[in-house]
């Protein structure tokens, strides 16, 4: 029985050694993982960031049209009853 005991210990010892590899294998899959949650976080920062300023100059562009339309629907109908009288 005693013979045994160093094939158990050395058993055990690479069981502890295969362990630690995946270990380290999950380790660094997590990191990389948290890497890519990252740049996807910057990523959906930039285009956030992009749409908001692209957003608020069609916004600009609409009241810019919207005040130019009912400058000319002021201008039309004071023709209009100026043609009229």
């Amino acid at each position: 029985m005693e013979s045994s005991a160093p094939y158990f210990y050395a058993l055990i010892s690479v069981l502890l050694a295969v362990v630690a590899y995946f270990l380290r294998q999950l380790l660094a899959d997590f990191k990389r993982v948290e890497k890519d949650v990252t740049e996807v976080k910057s990523t959906m920062a930039l285009i956030k960031a992009e749409f908001k300023g692209i957003n608020e100059l069609m916004n600009q562009r609409i009241e810019f049209l919207e005040r130019r339309i009912h400058h000319l629907e002021t201008i039309i109908f004071k023709t209009n009853e100026h043609e009229g009288k």
